[in-house]
């Protein structure tokens, strides 16, 4: 990693699902597990109300990088909205994709109400690719 990316702190736009992306944040928070200040949440009711629109439009707003979390496939408050987040997410990593932005600037992950270290975890590794990836420059 160079000395640049190493000082470079990504904006990254966080989309968490109210029922467990959202609670394992707040487990994290509570129970001051460490990770970096890097993300700025959005909360959701379910991860299948992201759309495309929505991950263009924080990219577009100066985000580096994009974070997706739901409940754990099976586990959906609304039955099966985890699986039509998932993919729809399929889809959007080849849209950007074509439009020159790198898909790993966008990631899913399923992440439990009690998994708060998960979370954490999460956040840590997505800064570290963003930052080993630079920032975010639109063409």
């Amino acid at each position: 990693m160079s000395k640049k990316n190493s000082e470079f702190k990504p904006r990254i736009v966080a989309f968490l699902c109210n029922w467990c992306g959202y609670a394992g944040a707040d487990l994290a928070g509570v129970s001051r597990f460490q990770y970096p200040a890097t993300i700025r949440v959005i909360r959701i009711m379910c991860s299948g109300r992201v759309q495309p629109s929505f991950i263009l439009e924080a990219f577009k707003e100066g985000a580096d990088g994009v974070l997706v979390c739901g409940c754990h496939i099976g586990d959906c408050h609304y039955i099966s909205g985890n699986e039509f987040c998932e993919q729809r997410f399929n889809k959007i990593q080849k849209l950007i994709s074509v439009v020159g932005i790198d898909p790993k600037r966008i990631r899913l992950e399923w992440v439990s109400a009690a998994e708060g270290i998960k979370f954490a975890k999460v956040v840590t590794e997505f800064t570290e690719t963003l930052q080993d990836i630079g920032p975010f420059e639109p063409n």
